[in-house]
């Protein structure tokens, strides 16, 4: 049985399209989903993404504990509220079982911020983790909490329109950070596009007030279509597309989110990682002719055969682009082909991202 956020019906009211993602049913688009890709990188646009897990580490233990899940090394953000931090979480074998936010508010209080597709093996999964090592800490999923991104160049003026009060805690917020306008708020400035914004956490209640003040202060609705677009163009990974429980990060492009620098933490993954020879990695492709490159395409390399992970038309460069899992000595610039309806077309492989901030970088 699928599930709904609490703004399920404000979206039906909105005329959109709703789809199954994950179990929940979302807005794919309002109308437009290439308007609403364009309102997020010239303007200002809102998604509702309640279906997020937020859920709280709480106790003496919640450190060592996410020392020990993460493949990335949540010290570096401890001394610093509201710091926020990317990571995956992984299998014994390297593989990647979630990616996450995780926040720090004080050595015994953290929040994670995790896929909806993959919220219940998460919960299950970091439970057994917290028993397995014995450790002293609390997990608690905040399905009391809903949750919004305002992204876009004009997104935090216009969040700051709605919400006046808001602004001097989060004025001078610098990116990947987040401040708690009261127990259950937390405004931060992180987002999925590409551009600049915040992602909103409060309390169910409070949503469909925030939400049609955003709309009333000119902020563009915008669905699951336009968020898969933008999240490409900034060369963003989708899990159980661009990585999943059967590849490594460093297969994946996010060698960057695993800390080795302290010989002494054993995160879960860490031996097989160190032992790990990585044969392929994430590049960004731009198709050079006429076509729609989309998951699951094969590639042909001069290094050898590789897959399309994630594929689609660039509404902000007028070309389709991708990414794929292609073997490791593929370089930005080289020509690859790609099997598209039995004809193999020629594409560029391109440095990631192909956009952000609204500039097109290739």
């Amino acid at each position: 049985m699928s599930q709904s956020t609490p703004l399920y019906d404000a979206h039906l009211a909105l005329g959109a399209k709703i789809v199954d993602f994950g179990g929940w049913d979302m807005p794919l688009s309002y109308g437009s989903q290439i308007e609403e890709h364009h309102a997020v990188r010239q303007h200002a646009g809102v998604f509702d993404v309640s279906h997020m897990l937020n859920l709280d580490v709480i106790g003496p233990g919640a450190q060592a504990y996410l020392r020990s899940l993460l493949a990335n090394d949540v010290a570096r953000i401890v001394g610093n509220p509201g710091k926020a931090l990317y990571s995956c979480m992984l299998k014994p074998d390297g593989g990647v079982v979630d990616d996450l936010i995780v926040y720090f508010f004080a050595p015994e209080s953290w929040r994670v911020v995790a896929n909806a597709g993959t919220a219940d093996k998460d919960i299950a999964w970091m439970q057994a983790h917290a028993q397995a090592g014995g450790f002293d800490v609390i997990l608690t999923p905040r399905r009391d909490l809903a949750m919004l991104a305002v992204q876009g160049p004009e997104a935090r003026e216009k969040l700051w329109a709605a919400r006046p009060d808001w602004k001097p805690a989060s004025a001078e917020l610098k990116p990947f950070s987040g401040t708690r306008i009261d127990e259950n708020v937390l405004v931060a400035r992180t987002g999925y596009t590409g551009e600049d914004g915040f992602e909103v956490v409060l309390p169910v209640g409070q949503v469909q007030a925030l939400w049609d003040d955003l709309l009333a202060a000119g902020v563009r609705p915008c669905g699951l279509g336009a968020r898969d677009t933008l999240r490409l163009e900034a060369g963003m990974n989708l899990y159980g597309q661009d990585m999943d429980g059967a590849v490594n990060p460093l297969e994946s492009g996010l060698a960057w989110t695993v800390s080795m620098k302290d010989p002494q933490r054993a995160f879960v993954g860490r031996t097989a990682l160190e032992s790990a020879v990585p044969a392929n990695t994430i590049v960004g492709l731009k198709l050079l002719e006429r076509g729609v490159m989309r998951g699951h395409m094969k590639v042909r390399t001069a290094h050898g055969e590789g897959q399309l992970t994630s594929g689609s038309m660039s509404p902000t460069m007028g070309v389709s682009i991708g990414l794929a899992r292609v073997p490791r000595a593929t370089a930005a610039g080289e020509r690859v082909e790609v099997e598209i309806r039995g004809k193999w077309l020629p594409a560029e492989v391109i440095s990631l991202p192909f956009v952000r901030n609204g500039q097109v970088l290739v």
